[in-house]
């Protein structure tokens, strides 16, 4: 008799238990639809293209399509390795993407700590505002102003050189100056963003802490490493294992616009030479091969990034 009771409970409870969860279903049925458009898309348009990674197997030819194409195994990859300037690539690629990254966190976080105390509030916004202006310009636009002003003939910092007696300086065209020039001109486009970012994250930090720290004798610097900076960590790790996954984009716009074959040697990147080797020579199945092998490096530094963040600061991104 008990034993029928104890079965009859348990029928109740997991009929109730199905009940709450067609209602809870029901309820988030509208949730679904509304996000249906955004998956639709990101099938269409980012995992539908992956289809496309079989050319990095293929002899492609367009006339016989996708799936007509002669395969040929790795060969497009043996092909890949043994280019005499692939490695000399690589490494404009990492040493420019890593130049960025490192700034682009230096940089944005060291500014927010400065407005942060600057408690004019209009003098501060409108700083915001000027440091925030680039960030919205396209890589085309502000070529076009870059090449002017650092042109050797008459751009303005070539002039201001001049007046302190300083030789013109070919930035665009000098391959030693010419990586760090386009490092200096992503960091000044876009650490306007991470300063608002930064600055968001410092209006988190609880203002007692300061008062509790002034009480104990605490100083601005010693209240900026005890408490502000630990205060925006995650923010920082989160951006910073979001850049790490970027590594080998050291910016295709920004580089493509700026760079000649002068500078080749040192901002040649592995975007301008899939470029130009699937646009410009139609080897289709050697630029693949190329965009495939930065896909998976990027995954699994994004992967590594977020598991070091995750031993050393305690937080995961995903």
């Amino acid at each position: 008799m008990e034993e029928l009771e104890l079965k009859g409970a348990g029928t109740a409870m997991k009929s109730a238990m199905r009940s709450r969860k067609v209602q809870q279903l029901k309820r988030e049925i509208p949730l679904y639809i509304m996000l249906m458009p955004a998956v639709v898309i990101l099938l269409v348009y980012a995992y539908g293209p992956m289809v496309g990674n079989v050319i990095a197997f293929q002899r492609f030819l367009p006339g016989k399509g996708l799936f007509g194409s002669e395969f040929i195994g790795l060969e497009n990859f043996v092909y890949m390795f043994k280019m005499p300037n692939i490695w000399s690539v690589v490494y404009n690629t990492v040493f420019i993407s890593g130049m960025k990254i490192v700034l682009g966190i230096i940089v944005p976080v060291t500014v927010a700590l400065m407005l942060n105390e600057v408690h004019h509030i209009a003098f501060k916004r409108t700083v915001q505002t000027i440091i925030y202006l680039p960030y919205f310009l396209s890589w085309v636009i502000l070529s076009g102003i870059i090449i002017t002003i650092l042109s050797p003939s008459d751009g303005i910092v070539n002039q201001l050189l001049g007046y302190i007696g300083i030789e013109p300086i070919f930035f665009l065209g000098d391959e030693k100056i010419f990586p760090y020039t386009i490092v200096v001109t992503d960091v000044w486009k876009n650490f306007g963003f991470g300063t608002i970012v930064y600055l968001t994250a410092l209006t988190s930090i609880d203002p007692n802490l300061y008062e509790a720290s002034l009480i104990d004798g605490a100083n601005r610097w010693q209240q900026t490493v005890h408490i502000t900076l630990p205060g925006i960590s995650t923010t920082i790790i989160l951006l910073s294992v979001i850049s790490v996954g970027n590594i080998l984009n050291a910016g295709f716009e920004q580089i493509f616009n700026l760079y000649s074959p002068m500078v080749y040697s040192t901002g040649d990147i592995l975007d301008t030479l899939v470029y130009r080797m699937g646009i410009q020579n139609y080897q289709f199945g050697v630029a693949t091969a190329i965009g495939l092998i930065k896909s998976v490096v990027a995954t699994i530094f994004i992967v590594a990034s977020n598991k070091a963040a995750e031993k050393i600061g305690g937080y995961r991104v995903f």
